[in-house]
């Protein structure tokens, strides 16, 4: 673990193995923090925000700083992608060419922003101003303090990235706790960032279980702020651990983005943007295009070429030349797709493609039909390769059913209409919406939910307010 500039053992010795998921075997022994190294990582962090080298350190520098991080991410990009894909399963085309210079684009967009963090003055009509006086007001905006950042195994360089650069941007100082499946880029990265020359404590990467060393971090005392991305059940969980203390909360969670694919649409391009929305990383993806409602016109046609994408697609592992799509990221996650397809099976869903699985954590890309608004497998995040296409007659009809769902992170719409689009984009319940296109994603959109699918926004200037708070002065003058 990086605690205070220095890579610790656990407090206690110890450890947990990290596996590829793609052939069950041994990558590393881990770190695992419990509560004592958590403590000492958070008085790390609450060190570094006061100390003059992070501190008095200039907006410029702050910013040439998170620039020089990119840089040697760029310089490192290819270990970085290949213990991506080797720790999580995904395909190493997918880490070298998407998530990997993702979230390099995270530091480079959020090194632009230290030299514009302002304030405002504010003209006042305060009748208590003493005559012969003047009332001069003003704003400062203020690093929220030291945060507590815990992020996912699905996509875990970028993830990390998404609330270490805004944060750093800030002013802010870090404790990050990576999953547990997947720690290994997070580790790497601590080691650039060294080298880039962050000062001690103000980054600390704390390895270990999430009922462990996650729960430690969210009931510390002395962490002023949570960042979060994982499912809504540990969400919620969180908010009860952290709201006992107010502490500031950013939520991503859970999802069950719809797409519309409409009469109208460029069928080839909406056929391959819902696969790829749902086939890409396994369907380990937090706005996968899970519900499929096509056009009854075009209906046929979506199923016949969703399913002829999925079967087209190389399974192997990631790291493999040719590896289209990896394992899932455990076997537990697998028995858990697994387990929605069989129960499907015993509705009565009709499985027109894939619905198998190879060993313990492979699972063919899977196309369902014939699904029941009640069922698990139309309202649960599933987060497998698993995409149930619906038809649908009517606009106002598949609008309902696009927003009946207790989430509300992300939606496609597939039409050349370009009323239409905005029409049907403004009735989404949705913290994203993409018109003929799906999880197209940058550090300058904004990105979050709407519903049980979090509370606030990272990316673009949102997601640097997510750290800052607004400090107001008023002087007699």
């Amino acid at each position: 673990m990086l605690i205070d500039g220095d890579w610790l053992p656990a407090s206690d010795g110890s450890t947990f193995t990290t596996i590829d998921p793609a052939t069950g075997t041994a990558i590393a022994e881990v770190a695992r923090a419990t509560a004592p190294d958590v403590d000492k990582a958070v008085r790390a962090a609450k060190g570094a925000l006061r100390s003059s080298a992070w501190r008095e350190m200039r907006p410029a520098e702050r910013g040439a700083l998170l620039w020089r991080i990119a840089d040697l991410m760029t310089e490192h990009l290819d270990d970085l992608a290949q213990l991506e894909t080797l720790d999580q399963g995904k395909s190493l085309r997918t880490s070298r060419f998407g998530e990997v210079p993702a979230a390099i684009n995270q530091f480079r967009y959020y090194a632009g922003w230290p030299t514009k963090i302002l304030g405002d003055t504010i003209p006042t009509s305060l009748s208590r101003t003493p005559p012969g006086k003047e009332v001069f007001a003003y704003t400062r905006r203020e690093p929220v303090g030291v945060v507590g950042a815990i992020v996912p195994w699905n996509s875990p360089l970028i993830m990390t990235a998404m609330k270490l650069a805004p944060a750093l941007a800030a002013g802010c100082t870090i404790v990050l706790k990576p999953a547990e499946n997947t720690p290994l880029t997070a580790i790497y990265l601590g080691q650039l960032l060294q080298e880039a020359g962050l000062p001690d404590g103000v980054v600390n990467i704390v390895t270990g279980y999430g009922h462990d060393a996650g729960q430690a971090l969210a009931e510390h005392p002395d962490v002023d702020k949570i960042a979060f991305t994982g499912s809504t059940a540990v969400g919620k969980r969180l908010v009860q651990s952290a709201g006992t203390r107010l502490a500031r909360l950013t939520l991503e969670l859970g999802g069950k983005s719809p797409s519309i694919i409409m009469p109208d649409a460029d069928l080839p391009s909406a056929i391959e943007g819902v696969s790829r929305g749902i086939f890409d990383n396994g369907g380990q993806v937090c706005v996968a295009s899970a519900r499929i409602y096509a056009h009854r016109d075009v209906y046929e046609e979506v199923i016949a070429g969703m399913a002829a994408t999925g079967e087209g697609l190389a399974m192997g592992h990631g790291l493999a030349a040719g590896t289209d799509l990896g394992p899932l990221v455990s076997k537990a996650q697998t028995d858990r797709v697994a387990g929605f397809i069989d129960e499907g099976r015993s509705e009565g869903v009709r499985v027109v493609s894939g619905g198998t699985r190879s060993g313990d954590t492979f699972y063919t890309p899977t196309v369902l039909t014939d699904v029941t608004p009640e069922m698990r497998l139309m309202r649960e995040e599933i987060f497998g390769p698993v995409a149930v296409v619906t038809p649908f007659d009517d606009l106002d009809e598949v609008v309902g059913w696009a927003n009946d769902s207790p989430y509300g992170l992300a939606a496609s719409v597939w039409t050349e209409g370009l009323s239409n689009g905005h029409r049907i984009a403004a009735q989404l319940e949705a913290g994203t919406v993409w018109v003929n296109c799906h999880s197209f994603l940058g550090p300058e959109l904004p990105k979050g939910g709407h519903k049980e699918s979090g509370w606030g926004y990272e990316n673009g200037p949102q997601g640097l307010e997510n750290y800052l708070e607004t400090k107001t002065v008023v002087m007699v003058l």
